[in-house]
């Protein structure tokens, strides 16, 4: 298993093993939820396009993409200079605060906050501040091989800043689609705009039309009946992943999950 960059509730790094049997092969995998990029790193495919609505996620992964050397060297100094609980709120102050902050100084300071936030939690109230209290670590870790072996698989990914509807119009013959959308019954506010019930049944909606029109289309979500009845049209396959955030968060914790795949999906090996 390839470790991620970022500290990610949700993360599929533990779950690559089951997903990857169901990932098929393609000239492109889409991703419209970037998350920690656990299925980027863990696959490969010939490109990957992948996008986010959270418009730090993207930066971060495009100061790495572009400028590794330099952000590491940054991002190291930010670490290593602010290892405290006075300090990790002196740093989200500024970057909540500071609009004419560079995109490289942003890119290290949310990959800081992120490392440091209690359980990893990437959250933002509505006014698009970041606002997860801080989290006491013995030694918080700096990914400095995670951010080499990213820039790496980088070279193959485009990364764009849009939502799931922008994204999912890019899809070309060819591609193959995973969708990791916030889950159905949990925490959704990973950015402004919350995930509720409407955006459920928009995406499902979506990914049954490019399934119709003959694209391999896979996704991951909570095990609910929503979920089960907005796929019907898919295959279900279950597995159960470990929680850090939400009701079924503590140690030892696992929650039921589904991974519905688009039921003409040619699966090949693509796993890393």
């Amino acid at each position: 298993m390839n470790k991620t960059i970022l500290k990610w509730p949700g993360s599929k790094a533990k779950v690559m093993g089951e997903l990857n049997k169901h990932l098929p092969a393609g000239k492109r995998l889409v991703e419209p939820f970037a998350g920690s990029c656990a299925v980027m790193m863990n696959t490969d495919y010939p490109a990957y396009l992948v996008a986010d609505i959270n418009p730090d996620l993207i930066n971060l992964y495009r100061q790495i993409q572009e400028f590794e050397k330099p952000f590491t060297a940054l991002a190291a100094s930010v670490f290593a200079q602010n290892a405290d609980e006075e300090s990790y709120y002196s740093i989200r102050k500024s970057f909540n605060d500071d609009a004419g902050m560079t995109l490289i100084y942003r890119a290290a300071y949310f990959l800081y906050l992120t490392r440091h936030a209690y359980r990893g939690l990437c959250r933002f109230n509505q006014r698009g501040g970041f606002n997860t209290p801080y989290e006491k670590q013995a030694k918080p870790f700096f990914p400095v091989e995670e951010i080499q072996a990213f820039a790496i698989k980088a070279k193959r990914a485009t990364f764009i800043c849009a939502d799931f509807t922008e994204t999912l119009a890019q899809v070309e013959a060819g591609d193959v689609v995973y969708c990791d959308p916030p889950y159905d019954g949990t925490f959704t506010q990973y950015h402004t705009n919350a995930f509720a019930e409407i955006q459920q049944r928009q995406l499902a909606q979506k990914l049954n039309k490019l399934a119709n029109a003959g694209v391999n289309v896979v996704a991951s979500n909570s095990e609910t009946t929503l979920i089960k009845d907005i796929y019907a049209e898919f295959d279900h396959h279950f597995i159960t992943a470990s929680r850090s955030i939400g009701v079924a968060a503590g140690k030892g914790k696992k929650a039921n999950e589904i991974i519905a795949v688009s039921r003409q999906a040619n699966l090949g090996e693509v796993a890393a």
